[in-house]
């Protein structure tokens, strides 16, 4: 299913949710042949995925190059229309994992995320919007992990109830906490 139409189906659990699914339908709309590629600087689409264990009682994560953070999984959807793809892909990509079992029948959590200015591959990129949509998905622990040394500095399985000493990005946490609660 295309991005515009899981979007629109998607029911908003929060305020924040409902906000940020207007906008997102909005600019959707306006710019769809060429919000799905990064090449659209100020705003686009991403995916992103919340991996946990057998027993939901852990979350892979990885170490972000960028945000010097233990962060979810995930990326730019770069001509992508189907994000659920693009999630499964940047799990693939970031740890090597590819026996996944979706958690919850498509998106978890809508969330419009900004992008501060930062230098990747030497090259400068400007502050972006990120409109994000979240998948939930379970893999083995004892699947063998794969370090993506280009984007990442480390991939693990954290315990849900210390993902707070691990993320350093404040405005990451509320976000996390969120979809954790969805997914208990």
């Amino acid at each position: 299913m295309n991005f515009l139409e899981e979007i629109k189906l998607y029911e908003p659990q929060n305020e924040q949710e409902q906000k940020d699914k207007f906008v997102m339908m909005q600019y959707i709309v306006m710019f769809y042949d060429k919000i799905a590629y990064r090449s659209n600087m100020l705003f686009h689409m991403t995916a992103s995925a919340i991996v946990c264990n057998e027993n939901k009682d852990k979350v892979l994560m990885i170490y972000h190059k960028i945000y010097q953070s233990w962060s979810w999984l995930g990326g730019h959807a770069d001509g992508e229309y189907d994000l659920q793809k693009t999630a499964i892909k940047e799990v693939q990509e970031e740890t090597g994992i590819s026996e996944l079992k979706a958690m919850k029948n498509g998106i978890v959590s809508l969330d419009i995320l900004t992008v501060e200015g930062h230098y990747k591959n030497e090259e400068y990129v400007c502050p972006h919007i990120h409109l994000n949509v979240t998948y939930c998905f379970i893999a083995s622990e004892k699947s063998k992990l794969t370090l993506n040394e280009i984007e990442t500095e480390g991939v693990k399985w954290i315990p849900i109830s210390e993902i707070t000493q691990y993320c350093t990005e404040a405005k990451m946490l509320p976000i996390y906490q969120k979809i954790i609660q969805r997914i208990k």
